[in-house]
């Protein structure tokens, strides 16, 4: 789903206009990203929460040249699911006669 499809749904669920939900959509997101950036944890109760994850500056590898280089510290974002959205993608994929992630394909 895009950015796009997603303002459209919350336009047809909410009956607002499109920019309306735009406006909503793009507010939600924005503050997730002002919270992340001040280094708080987002957590949306049911769906999952965001954080940052510290990454240790290392040595990497130039795969082009194969010179080592530097790679500075950074902050990653990164998002956990909460039980219940596991348990209701899951529930769906066995009432809908899907297989599961840990079923093996029929392919």
């Amino acid at each position: 789903m895009t950015k796009a499809e997603l303002v459209e749904e919350v336009s047809r669920v909410s009956e607002l206009t499109k920019k309306h939900s735009e406006v909503i959509v793009e507010t939600v997101f924005q503050s997730i990203i002002d919270a992340l950036h001040r280094g708080e944890k987002i957590e949306l109760r049911g769906f999952g929460s965001f954080r940052l994850r510290k990454r240790e500056p290392r040595k990497g590898r130039n795969p082009k040249t194969g010179d080592k280089v530097d790679v500075p510290p950074k902050s990653v974002p990164y998002f956990k699911p909460g039980k219940e959205l596991k348990d209701l993608i899951n529930r769906e994929d066995d009432e809908a006669g899907l297989p599961g992630p840990s079923s093996p394909s029929s392919f």
